[in-house]
């Protein structure tokens, strides 16, 4: 007779046959109570606007109740945190940004106390948000090879602002700097308001940021956006070139994303169940057009699609970190 106990599978069925047979039933039943999306940033932002909009869509697909939880601080790792250490149910998820899922740990290193290759689950890519190129209206370029010839020809003297240490608007510069062969100083913020004040004052000559944060400095003339950090031009801002059009920089692509992502030893099927519901939502003329408003490109992908993206992604931000020693005191 076959002992069970050297049979994986009779285990599993015993398993479920068994005392955790309320486990598996909540697998299959999934979701039967409200489902928390922990957003890691402050209400109101981008990040809470894309997460808002996509809740009301999971609300019709999924037949459940979908909240918003805003856990801001510690540049996205407290509310990452928070959905690591929940029960790994699909109850409560993960709008997880580039930052607290795949850069900051070559930044904070040790100071990490999650490693999201580990600890989470990634459901699916949700959108790609390419920042935008902006000049202050007193520096003398109105394009990336201009901007490049004038870095080289006044060294160390051109400054960027980001919205902080180690995010994508700072690794956007950094990148330019490797490939173009320039050098600039960075200058960080804390937010988008006062990044963007500076240019238009000339404070700081140039800066990388949102384009729903600098539209409306965009349409008033105070700054000159001269291109987009995605390989291509953006959906939402067509007039404005991608970096990448320059020919000596054609490899430069750095954007800022947003996905969705579950507790470690989340069910694959809880997961499969999200993954197709976030699919569906992002199919959704209606949700496209309000993603594009917010300056993102719905892109979602396959369980395993995002999974390699995210690696890939991770080996350009572990290069650029580790080329231009960036660390968070």
């Amino acid at each position: 007779m076959t002992n069970p106990r050297r049979h994986p599978l009779i285990i599993g069925m015993l398993t479920c046959a068994g005392f955790l047979i309320p486990f598996c039933a909540t697998a299959q039943d999934y979701p039967n109570k409200t489902i928390t999306i922990v957003v890691p940033f402050s209400a109101g932002g981008g990040v809470d606007t894309i997460a808002r909009l996509l809740a009301e869509k999971l609300r019709e697909s999924l037949k459940q109740t979908v909240i918003i939880d805003n856990k801001a601080g510690g540049s996205g790792m407290i509310g990452a945190l928070a959905v690591v250490k929940a029960p790994p149910d699909g109850h409560t998820l993960l709008l997880g940004s580039a930052g607290e899922t795949a850069i900051n740990p070559f930044v904070y290193k040790a100071r990490m106390q999650y490693a999201p290759a580990k600890d989470l689950a990634p459901i699916t890519l949700v959108t790609r948000v390419p920042n935008v190129l902006l000049v202050s209206p007193t520096l003398p370029v109105k394009t990336v090879e201009e901007l490049v010839a004038h870095a080289k020809k006044n060294p160390g003297k051109l400054s960027y602002s980001s919205s902080g240490v180690g995010n994508p608007q700072h690794l956007n510069g950094e990148l330019l700097e490797e490939l173009a062969g320039i050098h600039m100083v960075h200058i960080p913020y804390k937010g988008a308001s006062g990044q963007l004040i500076d240019v238009t004052s000339g404070t700081v000559d140039m800066t990388f940021v949102s384009y729903t944060a600098a539209k409306g400095f965009i349409q008033s003339g105070k700054v000159k956006a001269i291109a987009v950090t995605s390989v291509k031009r953006a959906s939402f801002a067509p007039d404005i070139p991608a970096i990448a059009e320059y020919k000596p920089l054609s490899k430069y692509q750095l954007e800022n994303w947003f996905g969705l992502f579950a507790p470690a030893g989340t069910p694959e099927v809880i997961q499969q169940k999200l993954n197709a519901a976030v699919t569906q939502a992002l199919r959704d003329p209606e949700l496209m057009k309000k993603l594009r408003d917010q300056g993102g490109e719905p892109a979602p992908m396959s369980i395993p699609q995002f999974r390699d993206f995210i690696k890939a992604e991770s080996v350009q931000f572990e290069r650029i970190v580790n080329n231009a020693k960036i660390t968070a005191d």
